[in-house]
């Protein structure tokens, strides 16, 4: 059972001892927060279906005090809306360049990459998961990009691998009990 269907995820000591140290989150947006398909309207509009299990998880680690940033190289309308909505506001849109960004980020909030987890799924990705301290590939991630991933989510991308890796840090950092309980009915 995965985290999104009510059970901690299970990672390897060495993993759950990187997600301890995590204060950041960068995700990919197509592929990790949407199953990586794009839809297009007649009308030349992009949709994209996002997981309301995954914003629940970015709102449970956001609240826990761990930041959340978007890099995706597609632009989208959509993204800014449903970041904005989460209370996501480090989001950073248009450029396939996402290490330059990365590094921009980290120096922006004054943190450390070993303090930093990258989610991604394709081979864009990749600049960003080898600097940071925690590189995490989604279930249906490229081959070669999940070889490269400190740890992988049973879920897919856009079907609650995002909920899956903020259950981790949280779990991690000793808070997930505390992060549910209002929903659980339990003290934590």
């Amino acid at each position: 059972m995965t985290a999104a269907h009510g059970a901690p995820p299970a990672a390897p000591p060495a993993v759950m001892e990187r997600a301890a140290r995590i204060a950041l989150l960068v995700l990919d947006v197509d592929g990790v927060l949407t199953d990586g398909r794009l839809y297009l309207g007649d009308n030349g509009v992009e949709y994209k279906a996002f997981s309301s299990r995954d914003g629940h998880g970015i709102k449970l680690l956001l609240a826990a005090g761990v930041d959340v940033a978007v890099i995706t190289g597609r632009r989208s309308r959509v993204v800014e809306q449903r970041m904005a909505a989460l209370g996501v506001t480090h989001v950073y849109q248009g450029d396939d360049r996402k290490r330059p960004i990365f590094e921009r980020l980290l120096r922006d909030l004054d943190l450390d990459a070993s303090r930093a987890a990258y989610v991604g799924d394709d081979l864009v990705d990749l600049p960003v998961m080898r600097a940071c301290a925690l590189a995490i590939a989604v279930a249906d991630a490229d081959a070669r990009v999940a070889a490269r991933a400190h740890w992988r989510t049973t879920n897919r991308g856009g079907r609650g691998a995002v909920r899956e890796v903020c259950e981790l840090l949280l779990h991690a950092r000793g808070a997930l009990d505390a992060a549910l309980a209002p929903w659980l009915g339990e003290a934590p």
